[in-house]
C-alpha cells in the first residue's frame, strides 16, 4: 500500500475505536457513520471536505438543523449553474492539491543537485543487490559497474542505459 492509504486506514480505525466504546461485536454497524464523519470532514491538502469536492456541498447533520437556518442564505441553484459550481469547485481543489505537491517538492527537494544527462553521456552507476538480484549475486561483489553511456533520452528523470549483460 501507499503511504496515503495507511494513514487513511489509520484514522479510520482510530474513529471506529473511539466510538465503539468497547463493545467490538457490531462493529460494521458503525461503518456508515464513520464514513460520513471522515468524507464531511475538511482536509488539509484541499481545505475542504470529500463531500464538497464531489457534490459541491456539506450535507447537514441534525445538528446543523438545530437553529433554522435562513432562508436567504440557501440559496436553490439551478443545474445549469450547480454544474459550474461543482466545475469551479474541482478546479479550485486542483489548484489546492497542485499548489501543496509544490509545497512538498520544494520541501523535499531541498539541498538536492539536479543532474540532467544527455545522450551519450557516461556515468557510474550504482547497483543495489535489492533492485538488481540478477546483477548482484553477493553484497562482497563491487558495488559500482561503470562507465556506462546513455543511449535515449526519454525525459529528465528517465533514460534509456547500456547495461551490462
Amino acid at each position: 500500500m501507499d503511504g496515503q492509504t495507511e494513514v487513511v486506514n489509520r484514522s479510520l480505525s482510530t474513529m471506529l475505536k473511539a466510538v465503539m466504546r468497547g463493545s467490538h461485536k457490531s462493529w460494521d454497524a458503525y461503518l456508515p457513520h464513520i464514513e460520513f464523519a471522515y468524507n464531511k470532514v475538511v482536509h488539509k491538502n484541499t481545505n475542504i471536505s470529500p463531500f464538497e469536492v464531489v457534490y459541491g456541498f456539506n450535507p447537514l447533520t441534525p445538528l446543523d438543523l438545530l437553529p433554522l437556518p435562513n432562508p436567504q442564505t440557501y440559496v436553490h441553484k439551478e443545474g445549469a449553474t450547480k454544474a459550474e459550481f461543482v466545475k469551479k469547485m474541482h478546479e479550485k481543489v486542483k489548484e489546492q492539491i497542485q499548489q501543496k505537491t509544490e509545497k512538498y517538492v520544494k520541501y523535499n527537494n531541498k539541498g538536492k543537485k539536479k543532474i540532467i544527462f544527455e545522450e551519450g553521456d557516461l556515468f557510474w552507476l550504482h547497483l543495489r543487490k535489492d533492485k538488481f538480484p540478477s546483477k548482484r549475486k553477493s553484497k562482497l561483489s563491487p558495488q559500482d559497474d561503470g562507465p556506462l553511456q546513455v543511449l535515449k533520452k526519454i525525459n529528465n528523470n528517465a533514460y534509456k542505459l547500456d547495461l551490462p549483460a
